[in-house]
């Protein structure tokens, strides 16, 4: 297979994430994928993305170390409580504490160095604008920002080989993402989405990606297969 045709997908080893490696397969690509250890305190999906990267026989993959603890301000990377509600209704109209400032650029940014080093012009992320908990780094406009960055800023793209960002799950739902999924033969056991699970690794099943996910799989009449602590 040719470099063209090699892509780098960023993976989180959370549903979104598996379900474009599972795309990016499907449309022919040679996924190599690149995971963050960031300090996040769902550490627990690093673990996920090494099992799901197995799964998928990607050609390799990287887990990067980074410590955005060092100046925090989300709750993921800081001391404060993740948010909890009883039901999808009840999420907030406004960003959440659980933002994490410019983490999407960051992680592309990471990802377009290893796509200039790999030759490869394609890069996957899970973005999705629709089910999602607001994050302004999720919206198409900041996917075709950073395209449009990326082509002007390396000598990849400057010599004529420019980079496309696929974002195939940008406008779907969460219940539209876990049927595509299912069709594609994904096994979402394999995953984890929850901000602040327990040290065995049990969801919550009350933080923002916690319930989009369960409506997600209620939507679809099936069972999340994997462990919660409610």
């Amino acid at each position: 297979m040719t470099a063209s045709k090699s892509a780098v997908v960023l993976l989180s080893g959370g549903l979104d994430s598996t379900t474009i490696l599972a795309i990016a397969k499907k449309e022919g690509y040679t996924p190599y994928a690149m995971t963050f250890r960031y300090g996040q305190r769902h550490e627990i999906e690093i673990e996920a993305a090494r099992r799901v990267a197995e799964y998928y026989a990607v050609r390799d993959h990287v887990v990067v170390d980074m410590d955005l603890r060092q100046w925090g301000g989300s709750a993921l990377t800081g001391d404060e409580e993740v948010p909890k509600s009883a039901s999808v209704d009840d999420i907030g109209d406004g960003i959440p504490i659980t933002y994490v400032p410019a983490r999407n650029t960051i992680f592309l940014s990471f990802a377009l160095g290893w796509a200039e080093v790999l030759g490869a012009q394609h890069l996957f992320i899970g973005v999705n604008a629709l089910d999602y908990s607001g994050y302004p780094d999720c919206r198409p406009n900041f996917i075709e920002a950073f395209q449009s960055m990326a082509n002007l800023a390396t000598k990849s793209a400057v010599e004529g080989a420019p980079y496309k960002i696929h974002a195939p799950l940008i406008d779907c739902t969460k219940a539209e993402i876990i049927q595509r999924g299912l069709a594609l033969g994904v096994d979402y056991q394999l995953t984890s989405s929850c901000y602040d699970p327990d040290s065995a690794g049990r969801s919550c099943g009350r933080c923002d990606a916690c319930l989009l996910r369960r409506r997600g799989f209620q939507e679809n009449g099936v069972e999340d297969p994997i462990a919660y602590q409610l």
